[in-house]
């Protein structure tokens, strides 16, 4: 998969993050160290909810709770950056 340089990405606001939130919109968006994935396609992400987690939002920080680590990340391609 190729990933894109991080300074080509469009950058996105949280409001405009927030919503991708599988709800308001149909794209699941979340980001990760200021970048934006989408995880629309994953059959992991239904109704924007993975386990206790919402999409539309910034999962920095709730990472730590997961049982996996950030190389889950590397499985998506990242599409933008939060500013």
């Amino acid at each position: 998969m190729h990933i894109p340089e991080p300074e080509t990405l469009p950058v996105f606001t949280k409001a405009q993050l927030a919503l991708r939130n599988g709800l308001d919109k149909p794209q699941i968006w979340c980001a990760f160290k200021g970048l934006i994935y989408d995880m629309t396609d994953s059959r992991l992400w239904r109704n924007g909810k993975h386990y206790e987690h919402w999409a539309g939002q910034d999962l920095t920080l709730e990472l730590k709770d997961a049982p996996h680590t950030e190389k889950v990340f590397e499985k998506f391609k990242p599409i933008g950056k939060l500013i």
